[in-house]
């Protein structure tokens, strides 16, 4: 069974059609890339994947099960997990308690208005081992505002674990980042486990060829390419539409 399927989905802005009758599959444990220009849609496949953006047509199976129609906290609850262009990190609490909001949010029994964050031990337990396994316990107790950009956009992937997904949708995760920053980060993406399945989209066509399984292209609003990576490499339509061919 896929883990994704995206049959002809549309998505209207008024008069403006921002996705026209995209289809797509992600099979399990697959690195899926979306990859196109600026305005291709990509981000807005993202929202109505998510639920942030209603279809306007088509329909979104997630391992067979039709979430077209369900809301954002539904299909989260179904192994559906987002980061997103912008950190959504609260800048005054520690990378820590960003940590167990992340956990506390996944698990709704170790929900508490009247514990403190730091209280309930296997979930502390637990957001102390994430950072540890990921090589950030030397900013564990750091705010958010105090670490830096990469720092910040590694905390998101963490906090996008959290909940244990099994399909994670990662937007640009390396966008803004320094050569190192981007090394570091596309590490953290190549060790996350083959039991989910990564939908990401990326600018960085170095990066894309180096994590994809598969590729699709998108280009105002419409599919024109999908394969593997020696299949998109030697796409004349590619070339000249994203890569610049003459």
């Amino acid at each position: 069974m896929s883990a994704l399927v995206v049959s002809d989905v549309s998505r209207n802005f008024g008069g403006v059609q921002a996705l026209s009758n995209v289809s797509m599959t992600a099979e399990p444990g697959e690195r899926h890339l979306i990859i196109g220009p600026n305005g291709a849609g990509k981000t807005t496949l993202f929202n109505v994947l998510t639920g942030t953006f209603a279809a306007s047509g088509g329909s979104v199976l997630l391992f067979g099960r039709d979430i077209t129609q369900l809301p954002p906290y539904e299909r989260a609850r179904l192994g559906l997990a987002r980061t997103f262009q912008i950190t959504n990190l609260f800048p005054r609490l520690t990378v820590l308690e960003n940590v167990l909001l992340a956990l506390q949010a996944a698990d709704t029994s170790a929900f508490s208005l009247y514990r403190r964050l730091r209280a309930n031990v296997p979930v502390f337990r637990r957001a102390k081992a994430l950072l540890d396994d990921w090589d950030l316990a030397a900013i564990a107790e750091k705010t958010a505002k105090e670490i830096s950009y990469g720092e910040k956009r590694q905390v998101d992937l963490i906090l996008a674990i959290a909940a244990r997904p099994k399909v994670l949708l990662l937007d640009e995760p390396i966008a803004g980042l320094s050569a190192a920053e981007v090394v570091r980060v596309v590490g953290m993406i190549r060790r996350l486990p083959r039991e989910i399945t990564i939908l990401m989209i990326e600018h960085d066509m170095d990066v894309a060829f180096e994590l994809a399984d598969r590729i699709t292209v998108l280009h105002q609003g419409r599919l024109i390419a999908d394969g593997d990576v020696a299949a998109i490499r030697n796409d004349p339509q590619v070339a000249e539409i994203y890569l610049g061919a003459d």
